[in-house]
């Protein structure tokens, strides 16, 4: 076997699509028997009746993460797939798939500020979004 280093891996894996990313990690999920999604953290709930009187809440964490979800697309398509493809640099088919089959994450774990340009960019192209 070739000495195939981590840096190959990560540098392969950056030039794949998002389409062919996401059927890479549902085939590592079936090889490996795991799955890719983000482990939920449950808040420490106490007992009833063990809650240290005066104890503050804790905090909400602001989510720092945003994923643009197409909802819809309205009928302007054409003007989606051109808007999807300069967002995504996905070749045409990618991007009219991506658009068919709603609905899709168009970015995911992306800061707010970009989440909301992409999203207005879209919503301009005629399509439906959420940010989530």
């Amino acid at each position: 076997m070739a000495d195939i280093t981590r840096e190959d891996v990560i540098k392969f894996i950056e030039n794949m699509t998002v389409i062919e990313l996401s059927q890479l990690i549902k085939e590592l999920e079936e090889r490996f028997g795991v799955s890719a999604a983000a482990p939920v953290a449950m808040a420490a709930m106490p007992m009833p009746g063990a809650a240290a009187p005066g104890a503050a809440a804790p905090a909400e964490e602001e989510k720092t993460e945003f994923t643009v979800v197409l909802t819809a697309v309205g009928d302007k398509k054409i003007n989606v797939i051109k808007e999807i493809r300069a967002i995504t640099n996905l070749g045409l088919k990618e991007a009219k798939d991506l658009v068919e089959n709603l609905p899709s994450n168009v970015k995911e774990g992306i800061p707010k500020q970009e989440a909301e340009e992409i999203a207005k960019k879209l919503r301009e192209a005629g399509a439906t979004v959420e940010i989530k």
